[in-house]
């Protein structure tokens, strides 16, 4: 398991995991509180901790309260019910390398449509207000850092004690097994699947209720809405609504078919997700810019461009493995490469790499889209600070680093055929240049 996860060096291996895990929670306080509290200005935040020094950040820090507790528990209750009970279709996920084959009920875009619109029917009728959400912002993120982070050790210990299949296993490292995670499906019972519950309705159905909660609350503090709200959240719901749609899909990528479930993955969906992904409507709230029709039309234009080109190629990967290869790709019969190779089991199976279409184009186009989307739905905040487009910067890193990760895994995996597959497709991401 360790080598499989090093892909870099062990020294910079360690150092990344020892950096995101002591990092990234003050980052999360830091970038609400500057948002919400510091104008936007990374300046007025650094000069804020000057002055101040550590007794200021502690004090920046807010403590977790039951108003806190008890949202995050109504939230996550109710999206675990909709997970158990809604109804949906059977779905085989792929085969891990154990041999094992997940199963998972497939109602996602059921349970974001409830969510919404509960969500937005409890603000209409007056039952609950969103503007308790944005309020108490900074109490929820610090909730989360806490709370998640107990999580993440209670599935550390699950994967010593109860692992849910053979999925699992350890690298000898503490460390390591607690970032990376010890299971690769850790399930609670036979059916409530822990990393759909973390990623899916936990992490990407938090950023649609938190970007109508900033909308929501620029509403009721200027009784309007800017047209550079109300461009961002739009993309950002037609994003969230895109990976529902495709959510079958996204049980087939590296995230859950192959990234266990750890601090990496389960905290980063459960508190980096709700945080820094919505921070560019976070901003926008106390930050309303008027754009003008004609503009705001291009940037919404844009961005629903860049987002149905990352959908149609996931989608067409997938027809293309549903069709077992048979399928038309642009018109065409597929270019593709027949690959074999062996689970840990000692069994011997067999893959097809797509090489024509998107995926012709280069190894992880579909990053490019994803990428300039991310800009799209920021870009209405202009450019009066740099903060807003931090998320733009990080998913380029994360995605960079994805395609590395995944390249490497399929270069172990697949040997000689991936050889042939990087002489057919050279470039790894954006065609022509990388």
């Amino acid at each position: 398991m360790a080598e499989a996860k090093m892909v870099h060096s062990p020294t910079l291996t360690y150092f990344s995991m020892l950096s995101l895990l002591t990092l990234c929670p003050p980052f999360v306080i830091l970038l609400w509180y500057t948002m919400v509290h510091a104008n936007g200005s990374i300046l007025q935040t650094w000069d804020y901790l000057r002055q101040q020094g550590l007794r200021g950040f502690l004090e920046m820090w807010p403590k977790p309260t039951a108003v806190a507790w008890k949202i995050i528990a109504c939230y996550g209750v109710f999206e675990a019910a909709l997970q158990l009970w809604l109804p949906g279709r059977r779905v085989e996920g792929p085969i891990s390398p154990a041999g094992n084959r997940p199963v998972y009920k497939a109602n996602g875009l059921a349970a974001y449509a409830v969510t919404l619109i509960t969500y937005l029917s409890l603000w209409w009728f007056g039952i609950f207000n969103p503007i308790i959400v944005y309020d108490h912002l900074g109490e929820i993120f610090s909730a989360l850092i806490f709370g998640s982070f107990i999580f993440c050790i209670l599935l550390y210990i699950k994967g010593h004690v109860a692992p849910s299949s053979t999925d699992c296993g350890s690298s000898g490292n503490m460390i390591i097994d607690f970032y990376w995670g010890m299971e690769l499906y850790p399930r609670i019972g036979k059916n409530f699947d822990i990393k759909v519950f973390t990623n899916c309705r936990f992490g990407m159905m938090s950023w649609s209720v938190l970007a109508l909660t900033y909308c929501i609350k620029q509403y009721e503090a200027n009784g309007r809405v800017a047209d550079s709200m109300l461009v961002n959240t739009a993309l950002m719901l037609v994003y969230v609504t895109k990976f529902f749609w495709w959510e079958v899909g996204y049980w087939n990528t590296m995230d859950i078919a192959h990234d266990r479930a750890g601090f990496y993955i389960c905290w980063g969906c459960l508190v980096w997700v709700p945080s820094i992904y919505t921070s560019p409507g976070m901003y926008l709230v106390n930050h309303p810019v008027d754009l003008g029709t004609q503009l705001a039309l291009y940037i919404l234009a844009a961005g629903i461009l860049c987002i149905y080109i990352n959908y149609d190629c996931d989608r067409q990967r997938q027809e293309f493995r549903r069709t077992n290869g048979k399928g038309l790709v642009w018109g065409k019969a597929p270019s593709k490469i027949v690959a074999t190779y062996t689970t840990t089991s000692g069994e011997t199976k067999s893959s097809l790499l797509l090489t024509s279409g998107w995926w012709g184009l280069s190894r992880h186009f579909h990053y490019v889209p994803e990428i300039l989307a991310a800009f799209f739905w920021t870009v209405p905040a202009l450019f009066n600070h740099v903060l807003p487009y931090f998320y733009v910067v990080f998913l380029t890193i994360l995605l960079f680093d994805r395609a590395k990760r995944d390249d490497d895994r399929c270069r172990s995996k697949y040997g000689k055929y991936w050889k042939l597959y990087c002489e057919k497709v050279p470039y790894r991401i954006v065609p022509g240049v990388y």
